[in-house]
């Protein structure tokens, strides 16, 4: 069996302390980028593998940080992780991914793995239900938790996600603009703030512009496409059917256009549609979904930058803070046809 590569094996090859070849290996500022660039190389050729454990008993810091969402199959959650990636690259730490899939118990055994293996913190987006002893029980056993997307009453961890009462409202005094008064919302329920809030800024936009809320307009369920392409049918059998439909999420409209067009029906022409989110998808959809651009990228770069300052001892990044959504208008809710018609009447041709 061949030796194994030590540092002093390293160090003894280049004629430096192993000192300085340790710091160069976590990147450190102190040793100078030449010399780091030929420690590493010299670790490459040389077959040396950084021993985490030992590092982590020494520092008692593992660099593993837990990140914990409903589904990375939800392009939504894919942007967040991301950034989250991204950032926390640049800052030399590892994640470890779980996708809970809103089940309380498969959460609860993650978050379980990464306190026995010592990971320094806890990005979470909270499964369903998740209660607030349960981050609370994290914190008291050294996880430090920052959650993101979902945000849960009285935890007291620094929480991101987009406004998700404004961003609906948007939407809807969108499609209220085009003139449209019967409008519906589809996907989503009362379970997740997410889906408290959506609901509230669709309610409070009919109110202000003075429309009455109709609780057989208001369709919940999951939060994917097969969602939005199921509640299709119960949208069409609606005695007074709505000319315009706001989506919980661009999953849930994307479902819901293909069975609009399945039924016979265009989106954008015969039913105005927005999403929520902007997944990249959106805007290369048929039609092209207008939708509410929701901050994943910084949802996820400010949750992963105030974990790591949270690990550093700097606890002054608190609370929920919203990021500030912006509406991306395309096709999907009729705006296009809305102007040519206003142009073809302006012309006389209508």
């Amino acid at each position: 069996m061949a030796q194994k590569v030590k540092l002093s094996t390293i160090a003894d090859a280049l004629g430096l302390s192993t000192a300085t070849v340790s710091l160069a290996l976590r990147d450190s500022p102190l040793v100078a980028e030449a010399t780091r660039e030929r420690i590493k190389e010299e670790a490459r050729t040389s077959g040396y593998i950084y021993n985490r454990r030992a590092a982590s008993l020494r520092t008692s810091k593992s660099g593993i940080v837990g990140v914990c969402v409903q589904s990375i199959m939800n392009p939504f959650f894919g942007e967040i992780l991301r950034s989250i990636e991204e950032e926390l690259d640049r800052q030399r730490h590892t994640f470890v991914l779980c996708n809970h899939h809103d089940d309380l118990a498969k959460q609860r055994a993650f978050v379980d793995t990464m306190l026995q293996l010592g990971a320094d913190g806890l990005i979470l987006s909270p499964a369903v239900g998740t209660p607030a002893a349960d981050i609370r029980l994290a914190e008291e056993n050294d996880l430090p938790v920052t959650l993101i997307a979902r945000t849960i009453e009285g935890v007291g961890v620094p929480g991101f996600r987009g406004d998700d009462r404004l961003g609906m409202s948007l939407a809807v005094d969108h499609l209220v603009s085009l003139g449209h008064q019967r409008i519906a919302m589809i996907g989503g329920d009362e379970m997740t703030s997410t889906g408290r809030d959506r609901e509230a800024g669709y309610r409070e936009a009919l109110e202000r512009a003075g429309l009455t809320w109709r609780p057989e307009w208001r369709i919940a369920g999951p939060r994917d496409r097969h969602s939005g392409f199921d509640a299709t049918l119960r949208f069409l059998d609606l005695a007074e059917r709505p000319t315009a439909v706001v989506c919980f999420s661009d999953l849930v409209a994307l479902g819901f256009m293909y069975g609009l067009s399945r039924a016979g029906l265009r989106p954008g022409i015969d039913i105005a549609v927005t999403g929520y989110d902007d997944i990249d998808e959106a805007a290369i959809s048929m039609p092209s979904l207008t939708t509410v651009a929701n901050g994943q990228s910084e949802v996820g770069r400010r949750a992963a930058d105030a974990l790591v300052a949270r690990l550093r001892g700097d606890d002054t990044v608190d609370g929920t803070h919203l990021i500030k959504p912006e509406l991306k208008i395309r096709e999907s809710s009729g705006f296009v046809w809305h102007n040519s018609r206003q142009r073809e009447q302006s012309q006389g041709l209508a």
